[in-house]
């Protein structure tokens, strides 16, 4: 097939979960098909994004876009006006005349055989009318991640706001869901519930995976009091875990291990988190670093407390791979075919979370075992290569379908 692949932004660096699931699944596919990669390029982006496209696509587009810098006048200012819009705040910002153009013009002067749009934010610029085969690639339900933030807020003022916005994407990504010829959803759970929520007949998934080579344990010492999270800290599902768990998990854990450390690596960390942790020195705050495996890999349980979310958490399975046990939410492991026990240890209320943690930090043995188990079945049914097949078959058969309606 010849794909054009439209997404938000370019993937370098592959730091956050929907960049290492289109990445990773770019690099598969492009094994038998053609892609061109069509994207908003940020003036914030690194100067090397451009020229590592290669790795992921055959031909690269990118529309150059300047995102409002979060706490800037200018996103304060638009928050403002974005009461007034349709659109939630988080894809408005992305709308861009340019975009479109670029868009019309690929369908012009190329002959694709299906379009995808990775996450709803390329959905805005998408043409109208079109009579081109479309699929929609959805990392997230995006309205439930809105939802669950709405019902979490304790600040009347957020909360509202929240409110607002949960909305807002309700209404747009039910709508949207709908414009394309097919849904491609992460997760069983997801794919479910955009059936039954937005009426979809159309809707897919595909596997999550993890790259077993590169996530593999290295050897090091482990510090048998170091509890690990891992993830963008800008994404406010993962800002909300990490404080829960600060505040409410931790000092249950403390009550039967005072000395145990949490350390919290992804890029932009809130100015919160940061002031815990200079308030605690058993708190370490990294941001972004280059490589997370050697901080799965000394520490001795990943954790993933997470209220808000949706999709599946690939911090999971990297960590499972890193043969580190995992102690998650239901909502953390939401989508994930992990058995509780076994795999990986799941619990939701702030107690019940806390004695995982302690029972994993004082039986080395069952940590061994949970972390042995995991790796093995991640290296047994999760790898990137199952992911592709099954995304690459979808659209073949949506590309089938739609060649079979004009004909008739």
């Amino acid at each position: 097939m010849d794909i054009l692949w439209l997404k938000g932004d370019l993937l370098h660096p592959v730091d956050k979960g929907g960049k290492i699931r289109t990445y990773q699944m770019l690099r598969q596919l492009r094994r038998d098909h053609k892609v061109t990669f069509l994207t908003l390029a940020n003036r914030d982006d690194p100067p090397e994004a451009l020229g590592l496209a290669h790795e992921y696509c055959d031909r690269l587009v990118s529309v150059p876009y300047e995102e409002p810098r979060k706490f800037s006048p200018r996103f304060y200012r638009d928050l403002l006006l974005n009461l007034s819009s349709p659109l939630p705040y988080a894809l408005e910002k992305y709308q861009s005349e340019a975009m479109r153009r670029e868009i019309s013009r690929e369908m012009r002067e190329h002959h694709y055989d299906v379009i995808v749009c990775d996450f709803l934010v390329p959905s805005v610029n998408i043409p109208e009318p079109n009579d081109w085969t479309t699929v929609l690639f959805q990392h997230n339900v995006e309205s439930m991640i809105w939802r669950r933030h709405f019902e979490t807020q304790s600040h009347r003022l957020k909360k509202t706001y929240l409110y607002n916005q949960w909305r807002k994407m309700d209404r747009y990504e039910r709508a949207a869901c709908h414009r394309f010829d097919a849904v491609v959803a992460v997760s069983e759970a997801d794919r479910d519930l955009m059936r039954e929520e937005f009426g979809l007949r159309e809707v897919y998934d595909v596997p999550t995976g993890v790259d077993t080579e590169f996530f593999r344990p290295a050897g090091a010492a482990v510090n048998p009091r170091e509890l690990v999270f891992t993830g963008s800290m800008d994404w406010m599902p993962n800002e909300d875990g990490m404080l829960y768990f600060v505040e409410k998990i931790l000092p249950i854990v403390r009550r039967s291990m005072p000395d145990v450390e949490l350390t919290v690596v992804g890029r932009n960390p809130t100015r919160q988190l940061v002031a815990m942790a200079e308030a605690d020195p058993r708190i370490k705050v990294t941001g972004r670093v280059d490589d997370i495996r050697p901080y799965l890999d000394r520490a001795a349980a990943s954790i993933v407390p997470l209220r808000v979310g949706g999709g599946t958490r690939l911090k999971i399975y990297e960590a499972m791979a890193m043969a580190r046990p995992v102690i998650s939410t239901t909502v953390g492991a939401e989508g994930l075919p992990l058995s509780d026990g076994e795999e990986i240890f799941i619990a939701d209320a702030p107690e019940e979370f806390a004695e995982r943690v302690v029972r994993v930090l004082s039986d080395e043995a069952l940590a061994s075992r949970m972390g042995a188990r995991g790796r093995e079945v991640v290296c047994s049914r999760f790898g990137w290569d199952r992911a592709a097949d099954r995304f690459s078959e979808i659209c073949e058969r949506v590309v089938r379908n739609n060649s079979r309606k004009r004909a008739a």
